[in-house]
């Protein structure tokens, strides 16, 4: 459908459009295609590169977690050895608030962005789609978390904090090498 009623805008409105910009055009149309195909065999090899690992593999069972992200964490961070835990790697990603400290006096601020932008986006998408598969979340073993934090915290806050959970969970599956596996409802408070 993306792209079907614009030839058919060119063709037509020839009286209206001078030539030179159809033509314009047409190159630009001609190249968004070129660029759709490329990313479609990028996208391909990806997912053919990860179903062959056995650590993109498990980092796919956490919800919200496809083969790009998998990727672009095994790339970035190995076995996640380098992280003595899950909340080492938050913090690294940037998914932590900023502390500012005075006296007896914490203030938490926005999240620090340090560490890898890349995978620090792709985990706050992550989040946004998790949110979005409401009917999906509480077989995903996240819905009483989700539900809890939603009640205290406002939406952009809870994307935040849904991504550092899900990487934390990512890196748990990394570093321990097994898949994820959700827990009951009692214990994911």
């Amino acid at each position: 459908m993306k792209g079907q009623a614009l030839p058919g805008i060119l063709g037509s409105s020839s009286e209206v459009l001078s030539p030179r910009l159809v033509r314009l055009v047409s190159d630009l149309m001609e190249d968004w295609h070129r660029l759709d195909e490329r990313i479609a065999h990028v996208s391909a090899e990806i997912e053919a590169l990860a179903a062959q690992d056995e650590h993109c593999q498990r980092l796919m069972s956490v919800p919200g977690v496809g083969p790009i992200i998998s990727s672009a964490m095994v790339a970035a961070v190995g076995t996640g050895a380098g992280f003595k835990q899950g909340r080492d790697f938050g913090a690294w990603l940037g998914l932590v608030p900023k502390q500012e400290s005075t006296g007896d006096r914490t203030i938490l601020g926005k999240i620090s962005k340090r560490g890898n932008k890349y995978l620090r986006t792709l985990f706050v998408q992550a989040a946004h789609i998790v949110l979005l598969t409401r009917p999906h979340r509480a077989r995903l073993g996240l819905w009483s978390w989700i539900e809890a934090a939603g009640r205290r915290l406002h939406r952009n806050m809870l994307v935040i904090a849904l991504a550092n959970k899900l990487a934390r969970i990512a890196w748990a599956v990394l570093a321990r090498g097994h898949g994820y596996q959700p827990r009951s409802a009692s214990h994911t408070m």
